[in-house]
């Protein structure tokens, strides 16, 4: 991938390699500016590692496929219930191939820092108290669903005296997972890291293909300076735009997330994304989040003779938002 420079709504910023990916970890990625470097690894320096676990391949699974369901789901930190959701799509077919893209998942443990440095950064404590129903960290959740995973905090989910935990994207699935990458988003309010991994398969005709999905989660709010929510959807575009940026090469990709486009469509940050993946077709305008606002996107770039529909799922299983359902039917490669 090659740094290019992208132009914000409040800053110009360059989009660069941040650092050497360890082996089986992501390559980095994110703003050059010295100043938003700095922000982000105060924020940085308080969550974990990534997290990353493959299994076997499933012996459930076809050797050779067109057709891939996609979900896009803000899990609310763990209320949301992966494995309720995962029943329900392989009731469908267990034999399809199956990508999660999640965010607001949370990680506890060990890998958590419990000593900070005086200068690290946290996001307030997110997620449900005792009393209800017991949530499931996405390593609990990859262990138990056997698919392969990986995970990359954003922000420490609370302070050490109220947690061990931190917050941010994932990728599930049942298809192969490989080069991994980790994309700083531009600063805004909070850390925010978009994930991206390539998934991979062979068609009914023996055509193998390969797909770039994207997992990310743009700020829902700026600073009292900036006018709070008025203020936030300047901050999105310039967030989407160094999405856009990221996989401006890949002729198959696949971006889904909580976008917080409190506007709804009418957003920047939906429709300049929305142009970038010009296979994006809306169908289904319902609500994502607690019946009143379309915060949830999924947007698709595709070969043609590819296609894909999705639609906004009945339940939220638990948690906050719903999850948006894709079919992605995959034709030749030209």
């Amino acid at each position: 991938m090659v740094a290019s420079s992208v132009s914000g709504c409040a800053t110009h910023y360059q989009l660069e390699p941040r650092r050497t990916a360890e082996v089986g970890g992501p390559s980095w990625f994110g703003p050059s500016q010295a100043r938003e470097q700095e922000r982000l690894l105060r924020w940085e320096r308080a969550v974990g590692p990534p997290f990353v676990m493959h299994h076997e391949p499933s012996a459930d699974l076809p050797r050779a496929t067109s057709d891939l369901l996609l979900v896009s789901w803000n899990v609310a930190v763990g209320e949301g219930d992966v494995l309720a959701l995962l029943t329900d799509l392989r009731a469908r077919d267990r034999r399809r191939p199956l990508v999660l893209l999640l965010q607001e998942a949370y990680r506890e443990g060990d890998d958590v820092p419990q000593t900070l440095a005086a200068e690290s950064v946290v996001a307030g404590r997110l997620g449900l108290d005792g009393g209800k129903r017991r949530r499931e960290d996405i390593e609990s959740i990859a262990a138990a669903s056997g698919l392969n995973a990986y995970y990359v905090p954003s922000m420490r989910n609370g302070s050490p005296a109220d947690s061990r935990e931190d917050r941010g994207n994932a990728i599930l699935t049942n298809l192969p997972l490989d080069d991994l990458g980790a994309l700083e988003l531009p600063f805004e309010r909070q850390r925010r890291v978009a994930v991206a991994a390539t998934v991979s398969g062979t068609s009914e005709d023996g055509t193998p293909w390969r797909i770039r999905v994207l997992s990310a989660h743009l700020d829902n709010l700026v600073g009292a300076r900036r006018l709070w929510i008025a203020g936030g959807g300047f901050a999105r575009a310039r967030q989407a735009r160094a999405l856009v940026d990221f996989v401006r090469h890949d002729e198959v990709a696949i971006l889904g997330g909580d976008f917080n486009t409190w506007f709804g469509f009418a957003e920047p940050a939906f429709q300049e994304t929305a142009r970038a993946f010009p296979d994006t077709e809306v169908s289904d305008f319902r609500a994502t989040f607690r019946g009143l606002l379309r915060l949830d996107h999924l947007f698709f770039r595709l070969p043609d003779g590819w296609r894909a529909e999705f639609s906004r799922g009945e339940s939220r299983y638990g948690s906050d938002h719903f999850p948006l359902v894709a079919q992605v039917h995959i034709g030749h490669l030209l």
